[in-house]
């Protein structure tokens, strides 16, 4: 399996801390912690998150063979935590976002599956991806405006659809399912998650009863766990549960898959942050 498009450095003021993230990032790593071999395919920049973002992909075993390392700054977003759930407050791409190349698309061959998402910049290359290998999209919680043009091009589709109520979830899914995609997974947040199929088959299966300390990553936990028990065949109320107990692991550390820095002392991802002090958290150390 193989992951196309965006991560981030999660910068949280309050700890003093960078964490490796981004959607397709999460997904790769928890596919790959599902015992699944796992690629990303993306573009960092020259300063510490990048090197942060490439550290932590070589300990989880991510293979990054295409790798784009680009002089700049790599994405960052800004992160406030209330409670246990999580505010972004500032964003930048930094040089994340590229078009993929005949390289690019003869590398991808080799996979399975291809996963990517909206926040991505993957769209007009859906056709080109879906050509390749069974293709997964995590729509979040956009519009129907934007995802229903890319259904039909789409192997799985996923959702988030914590701000639904169940009748709204399974609305959505039997929409999704009539478009193409033969397998739906919606996150439902505390309600757990739902997955569907094209032949008729639903398991819903209830979150951990937990107090999270931090929900960020825990939807990419639940994605990337889904991929990996589907590519291996698992039987579906296995993968769901193996799903939610991820997805409580991950709620209850900060980062979406730890590997936390300390921000460096010159403030320069984020104009005005100075020198901080990590707190460290799932047993990762600064580097």
């Amino acid at each position: 399996m193989a992951a196309v498009g965006d991560n981030v450095a999660d910068i949280y003021p309050s700890l003093g801390c960078l964490f490796p993230g981004g959607n397709a990032l999460n997904v790769t790593v928890a596919v790959r912690k599902g015992g699944v071999d796992a690629a990303y395919l993306g573009a960092v920049g020259t300063d510490e998150a990048g090197l942060a973002i490439r550290a932590a992909l070589d300990d989880e075993g991510v293979r990054t063979d295409r790798l784009r390392i680009i002089e700049g700054r790599s994405a960052y977003s800004v992160v406030e935590l209330d409670g246990g759930d999580r505010r972004f407050v500032d964003f930048d791409l930094g040089v994340s976002r590229f078009t993929l190349d005949e390289d690019d698309f003869e590398y991808l061959s080799q996979f399975d599956c291809i996963h990517t998402g909206a926040r991505s910049g993957t769209e007009e290359q859906l056709m080109d991806l879906a050509r390749l290998a069974r293709l997964s999209f995590d729509f979040s919680d956009r519009p129907s405006e934007y995802y229903e043009p890319l259904l039909d091009k789409v192997w799985m589709a996923c959702f988030s659809g914590s701000r639904l109520d169940p009748v709204g979830v399974e609305d959505l899914t039997g929409r999704a399912l009539r478009a193409g995609p033969e397998i739906v997974l919606v996150s439902e947040g505390p309600r757990g998650a739902r997955i569907s199929t094209a032949s008729g088959e639903t398991v819903h299966v209830e979150a951990c009863p937990i107090t999270p300390l931090d929900t960020l990553g825990a939807g990419d936990a639940v994605i990337g766990t889904v991929l990996a028990g589907v590519l291996r065949g698992s039987d579906l109320e296995i993968l769901m549960s193996s799903a939610m107990s991820l997805a409580a692991q991950v709620c209850a550390h900060h980062g979406a898959f730890g590997h936390g820095r300390a921000l460096p002392e010159t403030g320069d991802h984020v104009p005005g942050l100075g020198h901080h002090t990590c707190i460290h958290d799932h047993g990762q150390e600064p580097a």
